[in-house]
């Protein structure tokens, strides 16, 4: 088996591992018809195909010629060309792009539908069942989660490969945190939260660099803060003559000082300096600080801790203004 089936195999198995995962609460529910006890297996059993086939898709990446020849002909083992860090880098992205479009249509399909199942039900009967509830909430919050993982292993296969040239493309911050905020303003409302933003100034304009590396920080940024507040997500846009701020600051209770200074350690969690079970990989973070440094930029946070009234954690990226490809930079 060459390494293009090995790879559509994986993603086919990746699919129908993430379709289990995210619909487990629905199918399990005509599994069992006296409990929810359908829901735990279907959803184990989506996540290990899920691992599965990122298992296979990475390895098929990382040993181009190793898997291939493990299965039959094709890559280094048989005699074909070997692919340099350059060219694995540039076909990992061209796959990532194609499975990230492909795999985020029927993804969104399904929250849509999750929404328009709970406004139904909610117009049949005025409220919705407890249970079934806990259910839609779900869904709703593994859909930005789900993504986020996806992108995640995206990135952190681009940074093994090495430094990238640096982008300046045209980008509008205040768009890019608009559409963020809005991915997660559901999420937050399920769990009883809420997410404000603006900019100053109001009209913030366009800045020129990595739009997707932007796009990837913030929303790990987000995703942090919807965790971890008590109430309240900010997010503020600023700028100085040369760079530009996103802070990103919640009310939670929190991060104790003996923890920061490992906040950006590469899968790194307070559940591993308790060797307690991780609830979280460690790496968003990490990538997040990773992805700034390559932008010239810096990524800082500063915490209170309760029971200080006024606890709270903020996250501060700082990224030049940049300028227009050719031009000379500030």
């Amino acid at each position: 088996m060459g390494s293009r089936p090995l790879r559509v195999a994986a993603a086919v198995l990746v699919v129908a591992g993430a379709l289990g995962v995210v619909l487990s609460p629905l199918l399990g529910e005509t599994v069992s018809e006296e409990s929810l006890w359908g829901v735990e297996p279907l959803a184990y059993v989506g996540g290990l195909l899920l691992i599965a086939g990122l298992a296979v898709l990475t390895a098929s990446y990382a040993l181009p010629g190793v898997l291939p020849g493990m299965f039959g002909k094709g890559g280094t083992a048989s005699g074909g060309p070997a692919h340099t860090p350059e060219r694995w880098s540039e076909i990992t992205q061209q796959y990532f792009e194609v499975f990230h479009h492909d795999l985020g249509r029927p993804l969104s399909r399904i929250v849509g539908k999750e929404r328009e199942l709970r406004a139904v039900l909610e117009a049949r009967s005025g409220t919705i069942d407890p249970a079934v509830a806990d259910l839609l909430d779900e869904i709703e919050r593994q859909g930005p989660n789900f993504r986020l993982m996806m992108s995640n292993l995206q990135v952190l296969i681009q940074l093994e490969a090495g430094p990238a040239p640096g982008r300046d493309d045209a980008v509008e911050p205040a768009e890019v945190v608009r559409k963020i905020v809005e991915r997660y303003n559901a999420v937050a409302g399920e769990m009883g939260k809420q997410i404000t933003w603006w900019s100053e100034p109001a009209e913030f304009g366009i800045v020129y660099s990595d739009g997707s590396a932007i796009e990837h920080i913030v929303t790990n940024l987000v995703d942090n803060a919807v965790r971890f507040a008590g109430a309240q997500v900010e997010v503020k846009l600023t700028q100085n003559p040369t760079h530009f701020f996103v802070r990103v600051w919640d009310d939670g209770q929190g991060i104790p000082a003996h923890y920061l200074q490992h906040l950006f350690d590469r899968g790194w969690t307070p559940e591993s300096a308790r060797r307690d079970e991780k609830v979280s990989s460690g790496l968003g973070l990490f990538i997040a600080q990773t992805l700034a440094g390559r932008q010239r930029g810096e990524l800082t946070v500063e915490s209170v801790t309760a029971p200080d009234p006024d606890h709270h954690t903020g996250f501060l990226l700082s990224l030049p203004l940049g300028s227009p490809a050719g031009a000379p930079s500030a």
